[in-house]
């Protein structure tokens, strides 16, 4: 498993969501909705399945443990698109 992606550096993650953006883009709304769930299903059975020694107390990738790499590519990701859709909203009026 390559982080954050195979071809891809840590200074590239924007490039890495057009590559994202390209593979998904002929997806049905309903089928996207879909993988989210079915994806938010596998995370939380593997959270769900492990100790906090194996998330958070073990080195898992370079310096980081699993539970922060989990929470660096799930829900941090999340929170900057929120705050990055809010701003666009707020700039076009559209609150």
């Amino acid at each position: 498993m390559d982080f954050p992606e195979t071809g891809y550096k840590w200074n590239q993650l924007g490039l890495l969501a057009v590559s994202f953006q390209e593979q998904y883009s002929n997806w049905k709304y309903k089928d996207l909705l879909n993988e989210l769930d079915s994806t938010i299903s596998e995370l939380i059975a593997l959270v769900s399945s492990l100790s906090n020694d194996e998330l958070y107390e073990r080195t898992w990738y370079e310096k980081w443990t699993l539970g922060r790499m989990i929470q660096f590519n799930t829900s941090s990701p999340m929170k900057n698109i929120r705050i990055k859709i809010r701003r666009f909203n707020k700039n076009n009026g559209l609150q």
